[in-house]
């Protein structure tokens, strides 16, 4: 899993990400390479919710 897919399975859009807070994904990216995704999220499970409602993904139902 690659930290796009990560994101979106996050409910998160990446590129948006990515361009509003470049420095930031950057920095997310590095650590994300270097560990599980599952420490991922515990690490960073509350900046991963304010990320998520500043850029949600929209699904259709």
């Amino acid at each position: 899993m690659d930290f796009n897919d990560y994101l979106i399975s996050k409910n998160i859009v990446p590129a948006d990400f990515k361009e509003q807070e470049s420095s930031l994904f950057l920095t997310w990216e590095t650590a994300f390479s270097q560990m599980h995704p599952n420490s991922f999220t515990e690490q960073y499970k509350f900046q991963l919710n304010k990320i998520r409602r500043k850029y949600p993904l929209k699904t259709e139902f």
